[in-house]
């Protein structure tokens, strides 16, 4: 499976992955509407985003989330009811809500921030099946 990985020790916290994300899924440039959040950390930046580990489909009432075939957690917009209970339960926080919009957003690792990104800070990478410690994934 190919999931979005990020190197810390690159990251200068441009932030033009978050601009470009939202800009792609939400023709704006505002980064709340991004999937993708940089963070300001004692030691430098962090960034979040969802690692398809699957837990909001779980929960979802009315199966609006499913893996496709590359293990991408993806959201079918006309079946989502806007309940928000994938954005409550997301044990990483990394599913957000775009009220104007009533329906959930994440990250579908499709590599547009890869793209942005001025010091190659985050890359679409395979994840090893047997990996357990996909936030500290580098590359």
């Amino acid at each position: 499976m190919k999931v979005l990985a990020y190197d810390a020790q690159k990251c200068t916290g441009a932030r033009e992955c978050e601009v470009t994300c939202a800009q792609t899924w939400f023709k704006v440039q505002d980064v709340a509407k991004s999937s993708i959040r940089i963070s300001v950390k004692d030691d430098g930046f962090a960034a979040q985003f969802c690692i398809q580990c699957g837990k909001c489909i779980e929960v979802c009432p009315t199966e609006a989330l499913y893996y496709n075939k590359q293990g991408i957690v993806l959201l079918k917009k006309d079946l989502c009811v806007g309940c928000m209970s994938c954005v409550g339960f997301c044990p990483y926080g990394v599913m957000y809500f775009a009220p104007e919009e009533a329906l959930a957003f994440k990250c579908v690792a499709c590599g547009q921030c890869v793209k942005a990104c001025p010091q190659e800070a985050l890359k679409i990478v395979e994840l090893d099946e047997a990996s357990t410690d996909v936030w500290n994934l580098r590359f």
